[in-house]
Order: C-alpha cells, then structure tokens, then sequence
C-alpha cells in the first residue's frame, strides 16, 4: 500500500529563504514536491510562469476562490495568493510530501481544513540580519522594507502556532532539520498503528 504523502506548511516573513530552504531540501529527498501557488502578483526578474507560481488576472484568482479550487488564499502586500487545492491531493494521492511556502493567514486556512499538517515557521538569525537580506535583493524601495519588517513583526506573533521553529542561519543546517521533521511525521503513532496488529 502507497502511503499518503503529508502536507508540510513552510510559513515565515519574507526574505527569511524560506524558497532556497525548501530547495535546499528538495535535493536531499526524492519524497518531496513543491506545490505551485497562484498570484496576482506580477512575476519578478527570471520567474517562469507554471514553475515558480501560476500568474493569473485578478478576476480568475477571485473566480477560483469562489469556486472553492483553493485550499488557502490571501492578500500580501497588495497581492493575492493562493494554492491550488486538485494539485495538492494529487500529489498526496501518489506518496509525495507537499510542501506550501505560504503566510501565516493561508497556514491558518489550511490548518482549518488539514488539521494533520505538518507546520514549520521560519525565522531569520535577527531582525537585523533579515533587513540585510531582504536589502541585498535589490528589488524593492526603502519604504517596501520597511513595510515587510513591519509584517515581519506581526508574523512573529504568529510562530506560536506553528508546530517546529527553525532558524535559516546555516541553509544546509537548516535544510536537515526540515527533512528531520518530514521523516519524524510519518513515523506518528497514526501513521504506524497498523505495525502493531
């Protein structure tokens, strides 16, 4: 019998690496797919539609939130996201453990509605050290930064509803302590009850 991948929920203010993280993770497993979200956002410098998100308009965004094909969705910083809820039981259905780098509103939905998630809340070294990283990108103004900062604070009040924290200082540090988490969640007692019959 296939086992039924888990659902892992990547969550942490932006400019944390929470992408290069789940990367850096992805190479080190052959159990582990990214699931592809959906944006209104218009996509950054080397962005490739259907790999690194679904761009869509904001009238197919509202329409798929309508009709219930999205398992999460929300508005950042003026932009909507939200992920595609057929893929994800899929990828499931095949053994994969789908891993969903979203906010922490879009955790809670899909907290919500999967209540055996597996939920990860990503932090930085220091506030310092994530205006560093998040200046080094060299893609948004001063006042942007200091918008994602201020949510960066926010979201911390927010990790205590996570069940792992991890800190991306070290990535390939990091990166084990995501797989330890993945490999621990199948090994639950619900997941392994039917050894004891």
């Amino acid at each position: 019998m296939k086992r039924k991948g888990k659902l892992i929920i990547v969550s942490g203010p932006s400019g944390v690496g929470k992408s290069t993280l789940i990367e850096e993770t992805m190479k080190m497993r052959d159990d582990l797919c990214f699931s592809t979200s959906v944006t209104t956002r218009s996509p950054r410098p080397g962005e490739v539609d259907g790999e690194d998100y679904f761009f869509i308009t904001p009238s197919r965004f509202a329409e798929m939130a309508e009709n219930n094909e999205l398992l999460e969705h929300a508005t950042y910083v003026g932009n909507s996201y939200g992920t595609p809820r057929a893929y994800v039981e899929e990828k499931q259905a095949d053994g994969w453990n789908v891993v969903l780098d979203i906010e922490v509103q879009g955790a809670a939905q899909v907290k919500e509605k999967e209540p055996d998630a597996v939920s990860v809340f990503v932090v930085s070294p220091s506030l310092e050290e994530l205006e560093k990283r998040l200046t080094g990108r060299g893609t948004e103004s001063p006042e942007k930064i200091r918008e994602r900062l201020e949510r960066a604070r926010e979201e911390y009040k927010q990790a205590h509803k996570y069940q792992y924290i991890i800190v991306n200082g070290d990535l390939h540090a990091a990166a084990e302590e995501l797989s330890a988490i993945i490999t621990a969640s199948h090994c639950l007692y619900e997941d392994r009850k039917n050894y004891l019959n």
